[in-house]
């Protein structure tokens, strides 16, 4: 059989076809429904490739993979590509994948099997107290906790006001504390170069600054988006012995975070031009390092922040006649220009930050002519990358306008809600956890003014953390 490529359209294109399916929560299904990595396809993919234009000769275009994938999906549909024992379509209904045979649907109803402890048919209290110390204190609720538990007449404000005081201890957000851990996989900390305290061998920047501002936006009653558009810098003061850590927040100038701190180790970037973490001197030192057009450092934001990974066909939105290759790297490629129409126009504003070296002005500051100073290694027409760019599809001036949109949206929310649901729960939301997951997300944009915490007091509420 002809081979066939991943296509952008698809993931948008099998949800206009199945807009309530569950993994169509956000619009566009993961890539992972038709693929391993890729564009090797998994048992589904196989499957519905089978049944995809036969007879046409490979590549499809965009236009005639579009004009064919309806039918296709509604020809593999009966099917049981994963052979257990649940079909094509009621998998995609059920939330559950049709390529994986330990996911099946869930079709029948609950008994709770004699001397088990919970309740493991609907939502338990008692088994959430306990959770909610394990999960959020570190250890085992006292035996005078669950003598007091037991006493209460509303176990649900039980359940809240353990939450309320574990949310405040060192385990959840001290230094190292699960908050802190929360945020590795956006910061990638490596020792070797850190600055400050600890330094490593070849001190570039402290990431102290960001996992400070991260925990500080994701504690208190404090909005979250600041991750992405807060202005000031934090600061922590250890705790002693028994004591609490202390998050401090300071609007500080350049030249005075300077003078304070000494320049090896503060924010350059003037606070008129930060954009919360992805403006930090440890991102763009670590991202951008010395690129002109800095791809790396946007598609990082645009997977740690929204979790889209363009690497993965997730987050596509090509923009008309892009790209243009104005670093001369070759994007115009057809097998580059699919994941680079979108990916260059969302790096474009990024482009005016430097980060180690090579381009125009102070390392780790905002430059307006930044790149003057790649003409001589990339040529003079790099000089031609805008400043303004796109993000989900829509225009954005510059790198300011796109943290304000990134932070407002949908999938900033959903992102930050899903990181926590994995923390929790060990795994992203299931097929029958869609309409809560959602309905938290949501909320988190709405009732609970993007804070953390009144998010996870609903989240605790759920069934799917409340069932054992």
């Amino acid at each position: 059989m002809a081979t066939a490529q991943a296509k952008p359209p698809g993931p948008a294109a099998f949800c206009a076809q199945y807009p309530q399916a569950p993994a169509c929560g956000n619009g566009v299904v993961d890539c992972g429904m038709c693929h391993t990595t890729a564009p090797a396809r998994n048992l589904y993919g196989t499957q519905l490739a089978e049944h995809l234009a036969v007879g046409t000769a490979r590549p499809l275009s965009d236009a005639d993979y579009l004009a064919a994938l309806p039918d296709a999906l509604r020809a593999v549909e009966g099917l049981d590509a994963d052979g257990d024992g649940a079909t094509n379509l009621l998998e995609i209904e059920g939330g559950t994948s049709p390529a994986d045979a330990r996911q099946t649907p869930v079709t029948t109803g609950c008994t709770n099997p004699p001397g088990v402890a919970y309740d493991t048919c609907s939502y338990d209290a008692r088994y959430v107290f306990k959770k909610v110390f394990l999960d959020f204190c570190g250890h085992s609720p006292q035996a005078e906790d669950l003598t007091a538990f037991a006493a209460a007449p509303d176990k649900a404000a039980a359940v809240h006001g353990a939450l309320d005081a574990c949310l405040e201890t060192e385990h959840w957000r001290g230094r190292e504390g699960v908050v802190w851990a929360l945020a590795h996989e956006k910061i990638r900390p490596l020792a070797s170069i850190k600055s400050g305290a600890d330094a490593g061998d070849i001190p570039l920047a402290d990431y102290e600054d960001d996992y400070n501002f991260f925990v500080y936006a994701h504690t208190g009653d404090r909005d979250v988006r600041d991750v992405l558009v807060g202005t000031y810098q934090v600061f922590r003061d250890d705790p002693a012995p028994g004591g609490s850590t202390v998050y401090r927040a300071e609007d500080r100038g350049v030249s005075q975070d300077v003078n304070q701190r000494g320049g090896s180790v503060a924010q350059l970037v003037t606070p008129a031009r930060r954009a919360g973490l992805i403006t930090h001197r440890w991102f763009l030192m670590s991202n951008t390092m010395f690129t002109a057009v800095p791809r790396t450092t946007a598609a990082q934001a645009y997977r740690a922040f929204l979790g889209l990974d363009i690497a993965r066909l997730e987050g596509l939105y090509p923009v008309a006649n892009e790209p243009v290759d104005h670093d001369l790297r070759g994007v115009t490629n057809p097998a580059c220009a699919q994941c680079h129409s979108t990916l260059d126009p969302l790096t474009y504003p990024f482009s005016r930050y430097n980060g180690i070296g090579g381009g125009s002005g102070t390392p780790f500051t905002y430059a307006p002519n930044r790149l003057r100073g790649f003409a001589d290694a990339e040529g003079a027409q790099v000089t031609n990358t805008p400043e303004a760019g796109m993000l989900f599809g829509e225009p954005v001036a510059d790198l300011l306008a796109w943290a304000r949109k990134a932070a407002d949206s949908e999938q900033f929310a959903r992102a930050t809600t899903q990181d926590y649901w994995k923390l929790l729960m060990g795994e992203p939301p299931r097929g029958d956890e869609q309409a809560e997951f959602e309905t938290l997300w949501r909320n988190l944009m709405d009732s609970n003014d993007y804070q953390i915490r009144g998010m996870l007091h609903d989240l605790v509420e759920t069934e799917a953390y409340g069932v054992p």
